[in-house]
């Protein structure tokens, strides 16, 4: 694993979201009276289609020319429908972009046939967010991270989409915690938190907003119990505590609990690659392989601009989470780190999934 990549500058801030100074844009660039067509591979009402949707009409606003910016949704295949389209049929004039997540990553990332797209040559314009809390059934008799140790081989119940979904990451996080976890496969986090209210499944994770909605509630009721957070990339790579969650460790701090020292190694690195692309940069929006730099240019200036407006932070937080931007130069430097994974750490995650879940390459 190129694990020079995580030898930040000084300049990127992946928590803070600082981003360069706005660039000069090309005065050809003016999308006055064009249709910019927005393609997201799931349905309408999702995670991503609502991220799309909350960034359109201002994207549309901040682009010259204020173009007429459409969502086109394309499910099917967890988002790997969509993305072979865009693969295939998408334009570089700027007028079709495409918003990704982290199964669409994880898929390119693992191998799996079905992606024949190729993300690592598209141009990323800006990345969101997002953070992720793991809470067990008060049933359980644990009251914190420390108190882990004390499950012993107890089985913990963990509905999931699937283990090539973001669900990668706990999966592989709880292993590393020498959890007894047995999965309940085909429940998305939706179906899995009611699980959780039924008694069903006694752990869980949600990703920040659910989790500040929904699960908050059941945390304050006693039904819940928050472990951890997985944490967020300080400007070193490091993981460090989740602002969102500034009370709970990261996985690295309960790592560390149960073992007596830091995590390392090829596992920890194959993970934190994924929690990169599952959380610390979740959504990307793309233009498409071979975008004129001026136009990349403007788009990520837009980005910029929205970013900066007074009420932006404010209505992101209730609609997106309340985590900051990747913006300018610094979406590359992440998007790198996402696609660091060598031949052997491939191999690696492949053949963990094959033995665990038999899971088909």
């Amino acid at each position: 694993m190129k694990r020079t990549i995580y030898a930040f500058s000084t300049s990127l801030l992946l928590v803070a979201g600082f981003g360069p100074a706005p660039q000069a844009l090309s005065s050809d660039v003016d999308f006055s009276g064009e249709r910019i067509e927005w393609l997201v591979p799931f349905r309408e009402g999702g995670g991503t289609d609502t991220w799309a949707r909350f960034f359109a009409p201002r994207l549309s606003e901040a682009l010259p020319g204020q173009p007429t910016l459409i969502i086109r949704n394309v499910p099917g295949g967890g988002s790997i429908n969509g993305a072979n389209q865009f693969d295939t049929r998408g334009k570089n004039n700027g007028q079709e972009i495409f918003g990704s997540t982290a199964s669409t990553l994880f898929y390119a990332m693992l191998g799996d046939r079905r992606a024949s797209y190729q993300p690592q040559d598209w141009v990323p314009v800006f990345a969101t967010p997002t953070g992720g809390v793991l809470y067990l059934s008060s049933d359980l008799g644990i009251d914190s991270a420390a108190e882990l140790a004390e499950l012993g081989k107890q089985e913990l119940i963990f509905p999931s989409l699937g283990p090539t979904s973001l669900d990668l990451v706990p999966l592989l996080a709880m292993e590393m915690l020498h959890l007894n976890v047995r999965p309940v496969f085909g429940m998305d986090r939706s179906a899995g938190r009611l699980a959780f209210e039924r008694g069903e499944v006694n752990v869980d994770y949600q990703t920040s907003a659910p989790y500040l909605k929904n699960v908050t509630p059941l945390v304050e009721e006693g039904s819940a119990v928050p472990i951890m957070s997985w944490g967020v990339l300080g400007e070193d790579g490091s993981l460090q505590r989740d602002p969102s969650f500034p009370d709970l460790p990261h996985f690295a701090e309960v790592y560390e609990m149960i073992h007596g020292e830091a995590p390392q190694g090829q596992a920890f690195e194959v993970w934190k690659t994924f929690f990169i692309a599952g959380f610390a940069a979740q959504k990307m929006l793309f233009l498409q392989e071979g975008t004129p730099q001026e136009i990349v240019d403007t788009y990520r200036k837009a980005a910029i601009d929205i970013s900066a407006q007074p009420d932006f932070q404010e209505q992101a937080s209730v609609a997106i989470g309340d985590y900051d931007q990747i913006l300018g130069d610094n979406v590359d430097t992440a998007f790198e780190m996402i696609f660091s994974l060598s031949e052997d750490d491939t191999q690696w995650i492949q053949n963990w999934l094959a033995e665990n879940y038999d899971v088909k390459f």
